[in-house]
């Protein structure tokens, strides 16, 4: 008689390195908050700053926490969450290649 198969992790069904997802799983209210807190970090720094703002630094620096939001989004599998945050590394990256002028304003 055959041993019946262990159930497959989340993290291994979504097809991402199971150490990595594990880890995320493990931590995940506080990587989320380290997300919200640097995505508040960087608009405020636009808020107070203006147009004197690093601009680059502000987009590569909310890119990463968009990237950190909708990995934990996805592996939540928070649908809605998970839209918005894939959004905003889009529009991440568009922030990034206009404030580095490689594309036009």
């Amino acid at each position: 008689m055959s041993a019946a198969a262990a159930p497959t992790p989340r993290a291994e069904r979504l097809g991402l390195p199971a150490v990595v997802n594990g880890f995320i799983l493990d931590h995940i209210r506080v990587i989320e908050m380290i997300g919200v807190l640097m995505r508040i970090f960087s608009f405020g720094l636009v808020s107070w700053m203006g147009p004197a703002s690093p601009f680059l630094f502000v987009w590569a620096f909310n890119t990463i926490d968009a990237i950190m939001l909708s990995w934990c989004s996805l592996l939540k599998r928070d649908a809605a969450y998970s839209l918005l945050n894939l959004f905003w590394i889009l529009v991440g990256v568009v922030g990034m290649l206009r404030a580095g002028g490689l594309i036009g304003s």
